[in-house]
């Protein structure tokens, strides 16, 4: 995809999904993800939603194993649906790291 091609995509899309553009962007530039942390000694240093001891890989791959963000929601009263829109966000920005994750717990 060409930079005019992402452009007119851009352009075309409605004020929310601009905003949530827009902040994608800039939390990448500045590893600053909302909601999303990364401690070196908590969770092996993965990508978890913070606060809490629960990686964005493990949402990931129980969604893969049929969970739904409502199953979660109950399973985990903690967390919030902001939470896991924040995880989900991540996780499509970093896929890559994401599927390394699952294959590192799934070897272990």
């Amino acid at each position: 995809m060409t930079l005019k091609e992402l452009e007119q995509q851009l352009l075309a899309l409605n004020p929310d999904e601009k905003l949530q553009a827009i902040q994608l962007l800039a939390q990448s530039l500045g590893n600053n993800w909302k909601g999303i942390e990364k401690i070196h000694r908590v969770c092996g240093g993965e990508a978890r939603i913070a606060k809490t001891r629960i990686p964005v890989w493990v949402i990931v791959e129980a969604h893969h194993l049929g969970y739904s963000d409502a199953d979660f929601l109950t399973s985990y009263p903690t967390i919030t649906a902001t939470d896991l829109a924040n995880a989900w966000v991540y996780a499509k920005a970093y896929p890559d790291e994401i599927k390394l994750a699952i294959e590192r717990n799934e070897a272990a």
